[in-house]
């Protein structure tokens, strides 16, 4: 790995107003503080609604985009950032818009052979009247992360035939929803990184949950959730989510790191395994996946934060210049 500047200045961007705001400090936190144990000048930012004068006031060489959800992780800061002319981690604008978006996600990925689920946009007004797909299928916000906002309607749900007003869901909560049909089975994901040495998936975990499915409170609880890596899976299953964990990830433009979610229905072999959607900015908590994976490998966390920030400077073309 290239030797960043010693008097590098790196401004940790972290919180903001998103329903994810406290994983994201939870991951800022944990980024600042291993980038400061690096030796590197760290300027912690809580995003407000005066985010751009707080950073032009820090004049940062780059920013670590630690955030999560909008408008950390949809193009909108990113945007921000481009118009400052501050380098920053992570994906660009027009990736984030993308793959941020679950139906854009798959006008963009599907075409190019790597499965996802069908289903479509519906309005949640719609969900009173009838169920916009056959039972039992999934419905979640078009543009959240960190499973916000998802829900498993079966035919014993308790939220009614049709759905009923009343009933606690995301339909409560969004204007819009996706429907998905609900695939069985195994719950699967794969970090991609982007390193000096060229881009490389790291390899698959299965997350298997104490109840209920891998949401928000599953993620980020001790304890609810079991991390297996290596998963233990046919070595065809292996291939293919690295495989498309990497096409996603080269495909959609995403940079420093990616991390992309499955579910792989183990009755159905290969036509089972389906990419639910690619996180352009995926958690960096102590229970965040890339980390965990990343470790494995032999990439230590500080070292793994280095390697984003080093990434972000070459694309910028600003790697090997320190602070003005």
């Amino acid at each position: 790995m290239t030797k960043l500047p010693s008097d590098l200045h790196i401004l940790v961007l972290m919180g903001g107003w998103a329903n994810e705001r406290e994983v994201s400090l939870s991951s800022g936190k944990g980024v600042a503080d291993a980038l400061e144990g690096k030796g590197y000048r760290v300027t912690r930012l809580d995003m407000d609604r005066d985010v751009a004068a707080r950073i032009a006031e820090a004049a940062p060489d780059v920013v670590f985009n630690a955030l999560h959800g909008a408008p950390g992780e949809d193009g909108t800061v990113q945007g921000m950032l481009d118009l400052m002319g501050i380098p920053y981690t992570h994906a660009g604008l027009a990736t984030s818009v993308i793959a941020i978006d679950k139906e854009l996600t798959k006008h963009a990925l599907v075409p190019h052979g790597i499965p996802m689920p069908g289903g479509r946009v519906v309005r949640s007004e719609e969900l009173y009247e009838g169920d916009p797909i056959a039972r039992p299928y999934v419905l979640k916000p078009v543009n959240e992360g960190s499973s916000v906002g998802v829900a498993i309607v079966t035919d014993d749900s308790d939220c009614g035939n049709p759905i009923s007003r009343d009933a606690k869901g995301p339909w409560q909560d969004f204007a819009t929803l996706l429907a998905e049909p609900f695939i069985r089975g195994r719950e699967l994901t794969t970090a991609v990184i982007d390193t000096p040495a060229g881009t490389r998936a790291l390899g698959v975990t299965e997350l298997i949950v104490a109840s209920g499915f891998y949401d928000y409170e599953n993620k980020y609880t001790e304890g609810r959730t079991e991390h297996i890596f290596p998963a233990d899976l046919p070595p065809e299953i292996e291939r293919l989510c690295l495989e498309y964990a990497m096409q996603a990830h080269l495909r959609l433009g995403c940079e420093g790191v990616s991390r992309s979610d499955f579910r792989w229905d183990d009755e159905r072999g290969e036509e089972g395994l389906f990419l639910l959607e690619t996180n352009t900015q995926p958690g960096m908590t102590p229970l965040s996946l890339v980390p965990e994976q990343a470790k494995y490998c032999g990439i230590e966390y500080p070292d793994l934060c280095e390697m984003i920030v080093e990434d972000a400077l070459r694309r910028s073309g600003k790697l090997g210049h320190g602070a003005d």
